[in-house]
């Protein structure tokens, strides 16, 4: 598994949106935006990360990004975590874990004796060149909309 850096060009990808279509790295281009991946497993700190840009999707938006969320489950599945959360921002479904797998995103690891895979990285910055940007790796829910704001210079 590759592991993407800044400067490194991003894949291309389609992607299922939860409003029944399907969103492109094509249809993105020239734009600046946000990839947050969510782990395989459904854990409490991606919960928290995802309500924290939740809670601060006005001040993300501001900066003049497109913030998607990516999801390892079905549309369907996610839609339901969407509005459980209240989640304002669009979901794409990477229900192969092809995307994620390309970015190189998870790593196994271990909670209360139990095996899944967590985020290494969950967030990546696109920039207007279809280049990554930046990279959030390994970063705690309670500061992890802090450094993606800062990131954004904001």
């Amino acid at each position: 598994m590759s592991r993407l850096e800044p400067g490194d060009p991003a894949p291309s990808f389609t992607l299922a949106a939860d409003d029944g279509g399907t969103i492109s790295s094509e249809q993105l281009a020239g734009q600046r935006y946000v990839l947050y991946f969510y782990p395989k497993d459904d854990t409490p700190g991606c919960t928290a990360q995802a309500c924290g840009l939740r809670d601060s999707f006005g001040r993300v938006t501001a900066t003049g990004v497109q913030l998607f969320g990516v999801s390892p489950d079905s549309v369907a599945k996610h839609v339901k975590f969407r509005e459980k959360y209240g989640l304002p921002y669009r979901l794409l479904s990477d229900q192969g874990h092809e995307l994620a797998e390309r970015f190189g995103v998870w790593i196994e690891k271990s909670l209360a004796g139990r095996s899944y895979f967590g985020n290494e990285r969950s967030t990546f910055i696109i920039g207007p060149d279809a280049k990554v940007e930046r990279v959030l790796a390994r970063v705690k829910p309670a500061e992890h909309v802090d450094q993606l704001m800062a990131a954004l210079g904001k």
